[in-house]
């Protein structure tokens, strides 16, 4: 089973607002549209994705053309263990989960070396991980880390 972690691509600064209401900068749409490109033609076709209610990371989302969720458990506040229960994974098939940093990275530190550290994804970065249960521990190995600049 499949987890994929992609990171909002670049958003514009706080300017007074709130943190949640962010939107994409002109390059972040664009950056969020060519990993949609290179994603789509690769998604599992049983795909879950589930996103953080952030207008970010929804602009993000949304450049796949594809239904999503919204999902509070992965929104900007939101803890390591909250996006382990959101994503359910790999009991719960193949999840893409869009959302925001330092979490994504954490939780992909967790998954392939048994504790959170402080890994950054990229702004608009995709990481894919696919399960590889040792025992009774659950472990992760990356499938493909991918950057936007990657695709231009």
């Amino acid at each position: 089973m499949d987890l994929m972690l992609w990171r909002h691509a670049e958003a514009e600064d706080h300017n007074g607002g709130g943190d949640e209401e962010r939107r994409l900068t002109a390059k972040g749409k664009r950056q969020a549209r060519k990993m949609a490109e290179w994603l789509t033609p690769r998604l599992p076709h049983d795909i879950r994705i589930l996103v953080s209610p952030a207008t970010r990371a929804v602009q993000t989302a949304a450049a796949l053309g594809r239904e999503f969720e919204l999902c509070e458990q992965i929104s900007t506040g939101a803890s390591l263990a909250d996006h382990l229960a959101a994503a359910r994974w790999p009991a719960a098939g193949n999840v893409l989960l869009v959302g925001h940093q330092p979490t994504l990275g954490q939780l992909a530190a967790l998954l392939m070396c048994g504790h959170p550290e402080a890994w950054d994804i990229r702004k608009g970065a995709l990481w894919w991980l696919r399960s590889a249960p040792e025992g009774s521990k659950l472990h992760a190995t990356l499938r493909v880390a991918m950057l936007p600049g990657m695709l231009e």
